[in-house]
């Protein structure tokens, strides 16, 4: 009887603990090549499966103002092929391995990867070492690749309902930062460029010492070290300085109002505010209160604006993590007949309500339980982990951030959302966009 009642009283007690607390530390190994390529080695044999991915430190802030989108576009052009591999045939030497491959741009990074069955492991490390060496940055590619992006543009931005909403808060919020940009840049800028453009940019950011190489999954470290220096060690690294913008954007001395008209049915509503970059405290007290308004049906902005006053379809915040100070933007969809103004007074109410009282003990550790499962959520697999791992190295200089980031969200107290609350929201330095649908 004692041993059943010792093993319930043990099963409560996991279903208590905080599932950060439940996870084990990930482990992994990280090293330099000579050319300046950081490597991270993360060892897991649950499945036979392996990740493959590098990290390139360069996103469409490192872009020059008059050719916009190229981080974006190389997204694009790498998979054309290289001088070892013909046009086309990049994505199927991935399938007919068996495997899947994916890429992605930001304002501060480009992300490639491959997931492979892991006896296919020096294969992917071929793919990426091509990509890196022998990319075929040609006038044919490039032809190709530009009409791809300007129907990307057509079909995710231009033609989709609030599609270009993101890239007119951006513009307005920055008139001195590279981030008044978007990834997708100017497809008029693309198509002036030249192919010796194309060619520069290549050789000044697709660099071993501009990029983390991170392998996770069924791997036997040895062997992966050798087989990386095979295929990345003699790549020669860049020998000047790699082009990262030290422009500090001048705070917002008024509040900005604007009104764009868009081919939309409801109109919508967003705020958005200046806030601090990824990494730096405050930066995890604005991300937990964005949590607390926004986060489920439950959360503050949604429960307010769409189940109790019904102003909204959809409602709710969310910061966006970037290398240099970056955005909160709170935003509504409005019900049908609703004035946006009064959207606009509901979601300062909620903000208000913030700034002016702690929040209670209850929600305050719901929060930091949506914030803990949000983590190991994002850790959950090797793809993840890769991913993880080489944010952490590239933006922070500390992949084992992976591990500790945690602690740095539960240091944060409530009268720590509540200052952030009052000094990023006000106001006076923020925007207030209207969008409205052709006609109204």
């Amino acid at each position: 009887m004692k041993a059943k009642l010792l093993a319930l009283a043990t099963f409560l007690s996991l279903l208590s603990t905080p599932a950060w607390a439940q996870m084990k530390g990930i482990q992994f190994e990280k090293y330099q090549l000579d050319n300046g390529l950081t490597v991270i080695l993360h060892e897991d044999h649950t499945t036979p499966n392996v990740i493959v991915s590098v990290l390139y430190h360069v996103g469409s802030k490192n872009e020059k103002a008059d050719r916009t989108g190229f981080a974006h576009f190389f997204e694009h052009l790498m998979f054309e092929g290289s001088d070892n591999i013909a046009r086309g045939e990049f994505d199927k030497y991935i399938s007919q391995a068996g495997g899947s491959n994916n890429a992605y741009t930001t304002q501060d990074r480009t992300y490639y990867y491959e997931l492979f069955p892991s006896n296919q492991l020096e294969l992917g490390l071929w793919l990426e070492s091509e990509r890196m060496l022998h990319a075929a940055v040609e006038e044919k590619g490039i032809e190709t690749q530009r009409e791809v992006v300007k129907e990307e543009r057509r079909m995710r931005y231009d033609n989709q309902p609030y599609g270009t909403l993101v890239e007119e808060v951006f513009k307005r919020m920055y008139k001195e930062h590279p981030y008044s940009w978007t990834p997708i840049g100017s497809m008029e800028h693309l198509d002036a460029a030249q192919e010796e453009d194309y060619k520069n940019f290549y050789k000044d950011f697709y660099l071993p010492n501009n990029a983390v190489l991170t392998v996770t999954g069924d791997i036997k470290p040895a062997e992966t070290k050798a087989l990386i220096a095979k295929y990345f060690a003699t790549i020669p690294k860049g020998m000047k300085p790699i082009y990262r913008p030290q422009i500090t954007e001048p705070a917002l001395q008024q509040e900005m109002r604007d009104t764009v008209y868009d081919q939309v049915q409801l109109p919508a509503l967003v705020i958005a505010y200046r806030a601090p970059k990824q990494g730096s405290p405050d930066y995890y007290a604005v991300e937990m209160l964005s949590t607390l308004l926004s986060n489920g049906q439950s959360s503050r902005i949604y429960r307010s604006l769409v189940d109790e006053k019904q102003l909204a379809i959809q409602a709710g915040a969310f910061q966006f993590p970037l290398e240099d100070p970056g955005l909160m933007l709170t935003f509504g969809i409005a019900n049908m007949g609703v004035d946006l103004t009064d959207m606009e007074k509901a979601i300062d109410a909620e903000i208000t309500k913030v700034q002016q009282e702690l929040i209670s003990e209850k929600e305050f550790q719901k929060l930091r339980n949506q914030i803990e499962n949000q983590m190991v959520s994002r850790n959950a697999t090797i793809e993840g982990i890769a991913e993880n791992l080489a944010i952490y190295e590239t933006h922070f200089g500390d992949a084992n951030l992976i591990n500790t980031e945690i602690d740095r969200y539960l240091k944060v107290t409530r009268e720590d959302i509540q200052r952030v609350a009052k000094e990023y929201f006000k106001p006076t330095s923020r925007l207030v966009l209207f969008w409205l649908p052709k006609g109204q």
